[in-house]
């Protein structure tokens, strides 16, 4: 099915009005403490609307953690209190103003937690007995990388617990004025954790085979399902491989993109709208070959094979690879990451180029 950039798609009840979509970037902004801990800032407002008044679709918030252990970073937005879902009011309130849909992207950063900015020290983990620092916890007992700290093994009630911590921040996501929810499942994250024999080495019901891999994402899926509006969509951020097996050289086990295309009939039968595919983060030494849509073609398959929407990124920069992606089947919307940071008003420009529009601000009807 030819699409184009400029075409509102319509998910459930939900219209967004085009297909350039903001990707989630962290912004490690947010104060690490005290009663503002994890609520979004003047400085997450501005970031926000400007991609907004620049003609993004739909905007998908940076990680937004469901605890405070969750977070990346002690700087981390979060989504675990009242507080911060008044200040997400603000920002949610503006978004729709500009006619753009307002997305959250909830996370638990497992044992990727507890890290600096990536401006400080290149983003390394802070130790739990330093300031701001937690000992995470994970799927099992490994360490991300040599100089990370080892994390705790989460119990089976832990697992049941965090997989209510998502609920309960889908339910203040709502509040907070979002229209859809991503769940986090890629970048090596918890719900990627546990995805991952690379970094599953769990024997309960929780590990060992594709089925006991996969339970604890799909039970946070069911958990937020359960609690956001029939009428909204659910999207889930995977990341379609850990980069082992596309290297003849690297032995070691890992996800694959067979099992992302198997897990996406799955989370489809569990009410996941929408699958927004991404690569890598798991695998600290991974070899990825990186160049322009490096990304696009793992997004392709889970679309062709299980009639699930997908949205592609990865170095997507130029208006046409952007429609050409779409035109040709490869993916329903594009999410652009940086190129927006570089240009907020990237869809504008496409859209000049391509012979269409975009709707304007009204204050900005004389330029």
């Amino acid at each position: 099915m030819s699409t184009t950039l400029f075409t509102p798609y319509t998910i459930r009840s939900l219209t967004i009005p085009n297909r350039i979509w903001m990707a989630a970037m962290c912004q490690y902004s947010a104060a690490p403490d005290g009663d503002a801990s994890g609520a979004p800032t003047d400085w997450h407002f501005a970031h926000l609307a400007a991609r907004a008044t620049g003609g993004a679709g739909l905007i998908i918030t940076e990680a937004t953690a469901v605890s405070p252990e969750g977070r990346i970073s002690p700087y981390d937005l979060g989504i675990w209190n009242d507080t911060q879902v008044a200040a997400f009011q603000r920002i949610t309130s503006f978004l729709k103003a500009q006619g753009t849909v307002p997305a959250i992207q909830l996370a638990h950063a497992g044992r990727k937690a507890s890290t600096e900015r990536t401006w400080v020290d290149r983003g390394r983990q802070i130790a739990p007995d330093e300031p701001h620092g937690w000992r995470p916890v994970a799927p099992s007992a490994i360490p991300f990388a040599s100089t990370s700290t080892r994390p705790d093994e989460l119990t089976e009630e832990q697992v049941g617990g965090i997989v209510q911590q998502f609920a309960d921040a889908a339910r203040r996501a709502l509040e907070a004025g979002f229209q859809a929810a991503e769940i986090h499942g890629a970048h090596g994250y918890l719900i990627h954790q546990f995805l991952s024999p690379y970094s599953n080495h769990r024997t309960d019901a929780y590990g060992g085979s594709f089925e006991g891999r996969i339970r604890f994402a799909l039970e946070v899926v069911d958990a937020v399902r359960a609690v956001w509006p029939e009428e909204l969509p659910v999207f889930f951020r995977i990341s379609a491989t850990d980069w082992l097996t596309e290297n003849p050289e690297d032995d070691r086990e890992g996800w694959t993109s067979d099992d992302t295309v198997r897990l996406a009939k799955l989370l489809r039968d569990h009410g996941v709208d929408l699958m927004d595919v991404s690569t890598g983060g798991n695998v600290p030494d991974a070899k990825v070959e990186v160049g322009p849509g490096y990304q696009v073609p793992f997004a392709e398959p889970v679309r062709n094979e299980t009639g699930m929407p997908v949205a592609a990124v990865g170095l997507i920069t130029d208006p046409i690879q952007a429609q050409d992606i779409l035109a040709t089947g490869k993916a329903d919307a594009v999410l652009l990451g940086r190129e927006l940071l570089r240009n907020p008003y990237w869809p504008r420009h496409a859209a000049t180029e391509l012979g269409r529009r975009v709707s304007t601000p009204v204050q900005y009807h004389r330029a």
